[in-house]
């Protein structure tokens, strides 16, 4: 193409070309565009519009092009203003980190705790944290009185030097309790007081109830070994007991246990037994304001107990998988019956059987609004329904009673973790 600039402006002659660039580009890559000369003193857009490219689609074009830029140059502006905004707060947060590095570190360990509940994570307003104070500082107490018989009998020097001391730190524990609600009443505390102080109490309470455990342990040969009961004294996700064998498979089972517990709402999780691909598979829970359930691969059954209210209660549950029939006793007496729970669905083998805590994931998952709370004994297993008389025989600790030919309640039987305690079984001793 042979392109004549004489008498023309080159600048004029580069927007032409630079322009119709553009619009190319707008057309698709199968448009080509000619760029002609224009006379110095014409306009360039009524001379472009003389050529072969349709007036009004051109026109269209160029007003789409111009509204495009403004919006654009409107976007930025916006922009702008938000990074600067964001600038502003960000200077803020990072002069304050100085002042408040303390707190941010001991909060936020509790945050990386993951999203289950442990012990002080538990939601609780001040009312709650001083009954459930008051609950564990009583189980102490009743502790330390079963120690100090024991070393009555047994004229233990040690014993009664850890006694004494332990008494000690249980006394300045109620004397906090006590302060602590003084000062609610007179409405002097704050949050981070509040929870501060909860913390210092809790983190002595644990460290008590490891030293108890410690000198419980020292005792546990004077004793049967199947002469003993668990203790769960706080809500946690960690302190639970796990049974060293799995079960088999089984087509009907018994499971009778005695429990012990004032906890409110619910006593939590006696125990819980997952299997690769199902968490719920076997579980016995009582959570919120729900009744006690019995969960059977997933499917629920209602259960008639009644059994917060701080006493020792014998309670078995029957089941068999022909029409998923159940059967519930309390204290030796059939408390109600049911059927079409998971029939046909023999429980699986191969599991993980926990005592005090639901599984979510086979041996864990734990959260601590689903934990037992109060003392588990005799836990026992058989793989078939036991008759009336052979659960009365249980209910009344009568020689007689058996124990289980799955799973029979020996201390060599489970591990504890946690902070979870042993001690002599009381039940059958009230009643003999």
């Amino acid at each position: 193409m042979e392109v004549h600039l004489n008498g023309f402006s080159w600048k004029l002659f580069l927007l032409c070309y630079l322009f119709l660039e553009c619009l190319s580009q707008d057309f698709g890559q199968q448009t080509q565009f000619i760029c002609t000369s224009v006379p110095k003193d014409m306009d360039i857009c009524s001379a472009t519009l003389q050529n072969s490219v349709p007036g009004e689609d051109l026109k269209t074009t160029v007003m789409q092009l111009r509204e495009t830029v403004l919006q654009q140059k409107e976007t930025i502006m916006n922009q702008k203003e938000t990074i600067r905004e964001l600038t502003s707060k960000l200077t803020r947060c990072e002069s304050q980190s100085g002042t408040d590095s303390g707190d941010s570190r001991g909060g936020g360990r509790r945050k990386e705790s993951g999203t289950k509940n442990t012990m002080g994570d538990v939601s609780r307003g001040p009312s709650d944290t001083l009954t459930q104070l008051s609950q564990t500082l009583q189980s102490l107490k009743q502790r330390l009185e079963n120690l100090e018989q024991f070393s009555r009998n047994n004229n233990s020097v040690q014993a009664n030097s850890l006694k004494d001391l332990l008494q000690t730190k249980i006394d300045d524990l109620e004397k906090q309790v006590l302060s602590r609600v003084n000062t609610l009443e007179e409405g002097k505390t704050g949050l981070r007081n509040e929870t501060e102080q909860r913390g210092r109490v809790e983190s002595t309470l644990t460290s008590l109830h490891q030293r108890i455990t410690d000198l419980e342990k020292g005792l546990k040969d004077n004793r049967p070994l199947d002469k003993f009961q668990l203790t769960f004294p706080l809500r946690t996700n960690y302190m639970y007991a796990k049974v060293k064998k799995s079960l088999p498979e089984m087509y009907a089972f018994s499971v009778c246990m005695w429990l012990k517990s004032s906890a409110s709402p619910g006593v939590g999780t006696p125990f819980s037994y997952a299997v690769p691909g199902q968490a719920n598979e076997l579980v016995l829970i009582e959570w919120g304001n729900n009744p006690m359930e019995l969960l059977i691969n997933d499917k629920v059954a209602k259960l008639p107990f009644l059994i917060n209210d701080g006493k020792w209660h014998h309670i078995c549950v029957t089941w068999t998988t022909r029409d998923g029939v159940w059967e519930a006793f309390q204290d030796g007496v059939s408390r109600g019956t049911g059927e079409n729970l998971a029939p046909y669905h023999p429980i699986k083998p191969q599991g993980v059987l926990i005592l005090g805590q639901e599984q979510d994931t086979l041996g864990g998952g734990f959260d601590a609004t689903q934990a037992f709370v109060g003392d588990l004994a005799n836990f026992n297993i058989w793989d078939r329904k036991l008759s009336m008389g052979e659960i009365y025989n249980l209910a009344t600790c009568s020689s007689k009673a058996q124990v289980g030919n799955v799973f029979s309640w020996l201390e060599t039987s489970i591990d504890i973790y946690g902070g979870t305690s042993k001690w002599t079984f009381e039940a059958c001793r009230q009643l003999n």
